[in-house]
């Protein structure tokens, strides 16, 4: 009699891998199975702490699973002095002793990954006239006589307002206690910093002794799945630094509905997932003010940027109204606070401002990328998508702009693809495919040569060949197109299996071996679904709003966010994941919603102009509209079933349309039925 031995489900964030596996196993062991690189140099004997993982505790709906901290198995002798001698969070276990004792979600922090996820966020130039919220003041002030018994702190107001003209000047709270000790290590010459917004009194935030010349700002972007931090002068605008990590929030769902879901099933954890999103934004100040040489005490104004969810969770915000109709977002305007009152340690008087939202599904992140593209401002129609999890969606000129957001998935980014990952060292990148031959030649995240040079080998050693990101899968489902190996309709011809042992059969399907290495990296029929699911989204989407314009015809189009700026703009077309354009007309505008964060940062007028512009954009709701449906089965085609994609077809020979009944997949015989040919 056979035993079967019981299994259980493992899911590795922030990489998204998963994998089920035996009971008893080492938790390192499991990772290390599924290509999740977890440090570990001792050799598993619990003595150098690189192993350290935490269990994310919860409901997981979209797994299907209950994760708890019990299913790590019991702490070991060896863990248990490692923790005495050493020291271990208690959230923290070390993997190379924790055993797979049930479902779980597994949490590696970032400093014990060593193919941690690529962060493709730098500063874009931008050139836009200084005028912050914080200027530095400095002045000097009388000592203290008994013949006027006023105030130290009243005194430095009165000479602050004769200095500058500003005479509703008030003192923040928090330097009441220290305004004396200031003035004397100064010798009664002070620098104050003045925080003046439009929407609130001027203030005084920040005192130091003597003269101070150089004194930051902070913008920030929160993705669904990375944040990007940017550290500004703000005497004169110039970007000093830049950092940026995987969003930890990840451990909780890897898309935007499934931690609206997790919440929605664990309503007390919430505070949990502001937590994390906000220490890993200290973390980055840290690493900012570092990079230069700083304190933290010297930034005095943050911007925010991000989706609805991760807007409404950094401010400590429940986002599970926006989970289902009517998408109700809590507060949609921008907001001002401190930074002391959302846990940012930052100057204890430096002040919070985050972008209004444009509606339930199209965040301040949007409005940021609106900002810094500015179609409000242009005659040509523009459009402008950032391509996520949740695709925003904003067309326009300066005679009308809409806005709306197409619910694409993570596919994009590696999830519920078969070999997918994010962009990580070892994640396939780039492909091409040989038409004639059908053999590919593809580029790796980490290693500058191609597959087919020389020096691959050794350049790939290191990092591997573990999976595939966004970028190459938009490239190899539009390559395995352009070579007649994908039909119209998106199925893989598995009559082409004569031709090459790339195609292979998988069941009552095909699919294609990238690699030929012991564990293939292949693209699945399941796959290709994946992906024409998402783009089709996203294309409904700009043909309704292109709808609303009466037709007009997209002059321009932006890609923005990490993904939208890598994957190639010609891919993306002949996969009809945007629409027909000039292909000169079409480009990557790198962080986009970065960008805006910093001029907003930098310029306070630019605050006030992209308030009017929100509440100017016109609002479309995708699954109100009668024709979304029509356009998202259009769009299941490849590059669509209706579109002629004249322009496109002007650059790039495109296959000869034809079509495959999913019927026509080989029965259990292996035999097929006849193809049509359109």
């Amino acid at each position: 009699m056979t035993v079967t031995q019981k299994l259980a489900k493992v899911v590795f964030q922030p990489s998204g891998r998963r994998g089920q596996f035996p009971v008893g196993t080492p938790v390192l062991d499991a990772a290390r199975s599924l290509g999740v690189y977890v440090e570990s140099v001792c050799g598993g004997r619990a003595t150098c702490g690189r192993c350290q993982v935490s269990c994310s505790e919860g409901t997981f709906a979209k797994e299907g699973i209950v994760s708890s901290r019990d299913n790590l198995g019991e702490v070991t002798s060896a863990e248990a002095r490692y923790k005495e001698i050493r020291g271990l969070a208690p959230d923290r276990r070390l993997s190379c002793q924790a055993t797979v004792q049930g479902d779980m979600v597994i949490d590696v922090p970032s400093e014990a990954q060593t193919n941690r996820q690529i962060v493709r966020k730098r500063a874009e130039n931008v050139r836009v006239p200084v005028d912050s919220t914080v200027s530095l003041v400095t002045v000097t002030i009388a000592e203290p006589d008994m013949e006027v018994p006023r105030g130290d702190a009243d005194r430095l107001l009165d000479a602050l307002k004769s200095e500058t003209g500003i005479q509703d000047l008030s003192l923040d709270f928090t330097l009441l206690r220290s305004v004396q000790g200031t003035l004397r290590a100064g010798h009664w010459t002070v620098t104050a910093a003045i925080w003046q917004d439009d929407k609130a009194r001027p203030t005084v935030i920040a005192l130091w002794p003597g003269e101070k010349r150089t004194v930051y700002g902070m913008a920030v972007d929160i993705g669904s799945t990375t944040i990007a931090a940017h550290l500004c002068d703000l005497t004169n605008g110039r970007t000093v630094a830049s950092a940026g990590t995987s969003n930890p929030q990840i451990r909780f769902g890897e898309d935007l509905m499934s931690r609206v879901s997790y919440l929605q099933m664990n309503p007390d954890r919430q505070p949990d997932l502001t937590k994390a999103v906000r220490d890993a934004i200290n973390s980055l100040v840290q690493k900012l003010v570092d990079d230069i040489g700083a304190k933290r005490s010297d930034i005095l104004d943050a911007v925010f940027v991000g989706n609805p969810i991760m807007h409404h969770l950094f401010l400590g915000i429940d986002p599970t109204e926006l989970g289902g109709a009517p998408f109700a977002l809590a507060v949609s305007d921008a907001v001002h606070t401190r930074a002391i009152d959302i846990d940012l340690d930052l100057n204890l008087g430096a002040r919070v401002y985050t972008l209004p939202c444009i509606a339930g599904h199209v965040g301040a992140d949007a409005a940021a990328a609106t900002l810094s593209t500015a179609p409000y401002d242009s005659d040509p129609i523009t459009l402008l998508v950032d391509v996520g999890t949740n695709a925003e969606i904003v067309l326009g000129n300066r005679e009308r702009v809409l806005a709306a957001s197409s619910p694409t998935g993570p596919a994009f980014e590696g999830a519920e693809i078969s070999c997918g990952q994010r962009a990580a060292p070892g994640a396939i990148e780039r492909i091409r495919i040989d038409p004639e031959t059908l053999e590919p030649r593809f580029k790796v995240i980490g290693a500058d040569p191609w597959s087919d040079e020389e020096n691959f080998a050794e350049a790939a050693e290191f990092v591997g060949v573990t999976g595939i990101c966004g970028s190459g899968i938009i490239e190899a489902v539009a390559e395995l197109y352009m070579a007649g190996v994908i039909t119209t309709d998106g199925l893989i011809d598995g009559s082409l299996a004569a031709k090459s042992p790339r195609i292979v059969q998988n069941g009552r399907t095909f699919e294609y071996h990238i690699t030929d290495f012991t564990t293939p990296i292949s693209i699945r029929q399941t796959d290709i679904r994946a992906i024409q699911l998402a783009k089709a989204a996203l294309y409904a989407g700009v043909k309704l709003l292109q709808d609303k314009l009466g037709g007009a015809p997209i002059e321009r189009i932006r890609l923005a966010g990490a993904f939208g700026s890598y994957i190639d703009t010609k891919y993306a077309m002949i996969l009809g994941l945007i629409p027909d354009c000039e292909l000169e007309n079409v480009s990557g505008i790198g962080n986009a919603a970065g960008t805006g964060a910093r001029i907003a940062l930098v310029n306070r007028a630019k605050r006030r102009e992209i308030e009017r512009v929100v509440r100017d954009i016109e609002k479309i709701e995708t699954a109100l509209e009668p024709k979304f449906q029509e356009h998202f089965v259009n769009a299941m085609a490849i590059p669509n079933k209706v579109d002629p994609f004249e322009k496109l077809r002007a650059a790039v020979t495109l296959p000869a349309p034809r079509v495959m009944d999913e019927a026509d997949a080989p029965d259990d015989g292996g035999r097929r039925r006849r193809r049509r040919r359109g």
